[in-house]
């Protein structure tokens, strides 16, 4: 029960590494609330696990949507310890064809949304004097360069965050860590080509994909007190597909 008594908050919960995340969680005893465009599959996501547990619609990339959700956290439990910042979009753009609104969609969602939910979280965790975490999701693609250019710079520019807010957090007792999987058996893999998919594995030294629980455990390792020297690291999932 390594998150007994956390209150965690989990974004794009609904499906893939979120949803595994999200139920890691509270098998180790968080109280967690689980966040998704979609509040059905979030809600799915926490089916049949022991304990209190929210599941809440909530665009990340709006600002204001973000701001009263952690508003109404803070006067329900008074704090937030662990924030996972995984909701993520991409598609599948050359970089000429990219449109303004596909990179600004893309960039809303994984870095401003993650800007977002963390300056929430941060908030409730310094007014509480929280010892918190912070768990911000990246991709081997940030580093390798492969895929979409808004994908990887978003990505990328998650890593620069996560070194800003860890050295200026550590003080006041939050770590903030970047996991950075690899490829990962999640719908966003699913539905690219299967040739596409036939060499990125083709790729990874050991051999396959990670699955969801891969990544949900070492969420937990990054939320939990086991890390408790941990922070500004981007912490590498990828079977040995790049090396940070």
């Amino acid at each position: 029960m390594r998150l007994a008594t956390k209150v965690a908050v989990v974004t794009g919960a609904g499906q893939g590494m979120g949803r595994a995340i999200a139920r890691h969680f509270a098998q180790e005893g968080a109280m967690v609330v689980a966040l998704d465009l979609n509040e059905q599959a979030a809600s799915e996501s926490l089916q049949g696990l022991e304990g209190e547990h929210w599941a809440r619609a909530v665009n990340v990339a709006d600002s204001q949507a973000v701001a009263a959700l952690f508003q109404e956290l803070g006067q329900a439990f008074g704090r937030v310890d662990v924030l996972v910042n995984n909701a993520g979009i991409g598609s599948v753009d050359q970089f000429a064809d990219i449109p303004d609104e596909t990179w600004k969609r893309v960039m809303g969602v994984n870095l401003d949304g993650a800007f977002y939910c963390a300056r929430e979280a941060v908030k409730l965790m310094l007014a509480s004097g929280t010892r918190g975490a912070v768990v911000n999701i990246s991709s081997t693609s940030a580093v390798s360069g492969d895929g979409p250019a808004h994908y990887c710079a978003s990505k990328a520019a998650l890593m620069g965050l996560t070194r800003c807010m860890a050295k200026e957090l550590a003080p006041k007792g939050i770590r903030v860590n970047t996991l950075v999987p690899g490829p990962t058996n999640t719908p966003m893999m699913q539905s690219i080509p299967q040739e596409w998919t036939d060499a990125i594995i083709a790729g990874v030294p050991l051999g396959r994909m990670a699955e969801p629980e891969d990544i949900a455990r070492v969420a937990l390792f990054l939320a939990s007190d086991d890390s408790g020297f941990v922070t500004g690291q981007n912490v590498a999932v990828n079977g040995g597909s790049a090396f940070l």
